[in-house]
């Protein structure tokens, strides 16, 4: 299997794993984003009816965002469709990050949505975690602990037996 085919699988089972624990419902749909190297979409999905409740995108002319490879363009899609949401009467959603980690455009996304009013993330306890790590950072790599080497004693205990000549020769 080559190497793309291998990415790809990983990718997969990531995201079933994901959505494994996900559940949309028409009072808290599932909000799904999907990333591409251009632009990113999100949309609210009901998993209950299997209906998409409302969708946005980078992409379009009535976007009105020129590149939708960037965090600014995720901030955008992130208003646009909590704006949707609130229209529909949805105030909650469950974030789907599928495959891609809660970083960069995704988390973006999830904390515009959040901060336009559709809660689907816990913003404060994003930046707790964000700052506890920029002072892990400042403080530095903890210095390693001195360990023995594994396999027993060493090198120069285990000195090897010299054979016994044979009387004579």
């Amino acid at each position: 299997m080559n190497r793309q085919k291998q990415k790809q699988l990983r990718a997969q089972r990531r995201k079933f794993r994901v959505r494994n624990r996900i559940y949309g419902t028409p009072q808290r749909p599932r909000l799904s984003v999907f990333r591409s190297n251009m632009h990113i979409y999100a949309q609210l999905i009901d998993d209950l009816h299997g209906v998409t409740l409302a969708a946005a995108s980078s992409c379009g002319k009535n976007s009105g965002i020129s590149y939708g490879g960037n965090i600014a363009a995720a901030q955008a899609v992130g208003r646009k469709i909590a704006e949707l949401a609130k229209a529909k009467g949805i105030t909650q959603a469950v974030f789907d990050r599928g495959s891609y980690r809660f970083h960069g455009r995704v988390a973006a996304l999830a904390i515009a949505a959040t901060e336009a009013g559709l809660k689907c993330t816990d913003p404060e306890a994003i930046r707790a975690k964000q700052q506890a790590r920029a002072e892990q950072r400042a403080e530095g790599p903890k210095p390693k602990a001195e360990t023995k080497p594994k396999g027993g004693p060493p090198a120069a205990a285990k000195a090897p037996a010299k054979k016994p000549q044979k009387a004579g020769k």
